[in-house]
């Protein structure tokens, strides 16, 4: 692996974090083209999942993608699918290199896109910043392989674990440095998920505003009973922004037929206990195309999320008061004897943010 290759396969990879919560149900994918040392060609998945950023790049390189290296953040496509494989795009453009990070999981293309470059001569190199791809990709391999999204746990609290005090006042814990992040980060996933205590209590919008954002995440409540109200904001802009409710077998027919008139799409969802099954749900959430769902609690889907090692990334705002015992925790029970037994993620990030103080986790694999 050269420095060269490493710095365009860096500057791939940033371009197609571009795609991130836009591009569902496709992998938010960035390229690259270099000829003699020169960029002639860049581009990323577009929103709805196309162009493709082969094609984007490709059409702006022009006749300078002849003998030039393509970057591509994830193994060209090889299926006909609403557009031709952009590895025959590749081909038909006589690239002479094409450098890739990892092999595609998807069935339809899964080293047959490689096969075809290959195959009409064209060298191909793999591996280069493959860990950091893997983070990239993480939603779309999830779905492809196991059927659900990566699940992005968002919590905002006292230090002393806090989201709201004993009567439910809450806004605002974080200050707006903090909200502001929130919202970017809204922005990066398909999907925002609370639980329906939260949509309740907090009447959220579940939006994203003030960083210039137009295409918006889906809006996902999880509600057994579907006892929501339908004067919310969620239910008065259910025809602007796409609202999903995820609900029980014992949800009331008239409330589903309510909602769905009011322009949300229902997801029935198996129960697991007093609550819906967190599993089936991202389940159901993966077939519908999510690979990347951004929870905001609250705290009973947390636990729910957390007790069944369905979090893969843990992002926490603290914020510098104390709320106390009596206010209610950024996390439910979850009903442990033992520390081994804990849920435990890996430190990725800590950095300050206003007057709060951001933490990054991930899935954890130390004891």
């Amino acid at each position: 692996m050269s420095d060269t290759d490493t710095r365009y396969m860096s500057l791939a990879l940033s371009l197609g974090r571009r795609g991130q919560g836009n591009v569902w149900p496709n992998p938010a994918v960035g390229c690259v083209i270099v000829r003699d040392g020169r960029i002639v060609g860049r581009g990323w998945t577009r929103p709805g999942g196309r162009p493709h950023a082969e094609t984007e790049a490709l059409a702006q390189a022009g006749e300078l993608a002849a003998g030039a290296t393509a970057y591509v953040t994830l193994e060209p496509c090889a299926h006909h699918g609403e557009t031709p494989p952009c590895a025959q795009a590749l081909i038909d453009a006589r690239v002479a290199r094409v450098v890739a990070p990892l092999q595609d999981s998807d069935a339809r293309v899964s080293g047959q896109g490689f096969e075809m470059l290959r195959q009409a001569g064209i060298r191909v190199e793999t591996g280069v910043l493959s860990d950091r791809a893997a983070r990239d990709h993480a939603g779309f391999f999830l779905k492809t392989e196991q059927g659900r999204p990566f699940v992005t746990l968002k919590l905002a609290s006292s230090f002393d674990g806090r989201i709201a005090t004993a009567t439910g006042h809450s806004q605002w814990i974080t200050g707006p440095e903090a909200r502001r992040i929130v919202h970017a980060l809204r922005a990066r996933h398909d999907a925002v998920l609370v639980g329906a205590g939260t949509a309740r209590a907090d009447d959220p919008s579940l939006t994203v505003r003030d960083i210039g954002v137009t295409r918006q995440p889906v809006r996902v409540v999880a509600s057994r009973h579907l006892d929501l109200p339908l004067m919310s904001q969620l239910a008065r802009t259910a025809n602007d922004v796409p609202v999903w409710l995820c609900h029980g077998s014992s949800a009331d027919s008239e409330r589903i037929r309510a909602w769905e008139g009011l322009g949300a799409t229902l997801i029935p969802c198996a129960v697991k206990g007093i609550q819906i099954d967190a599993a089936d749900m991202l389940q159901q959430l993966g077939q519908a195309g999510l690979t990347r769902v951004f929870c905001e609690g609250g705290g009973a889907l947390a636990s729910t999320l957390l007790a069944e090692d369905l979090v893969d990334e843990l992002v926490v705002f603290t914020a510098g008061l104390a709320i106390g015992a009596e206010g209610l925790p950024a996390i439910g029970a979850l009903g442990l004897n033992r520390l081994n037994e804990a849920p435990r993620f890996d430190l990725v990030e800590t950095r300050g943010v206003g007057d709060d103080v951001m933490h990054r986790w991930r899935r954890g694999t130390s004891v």
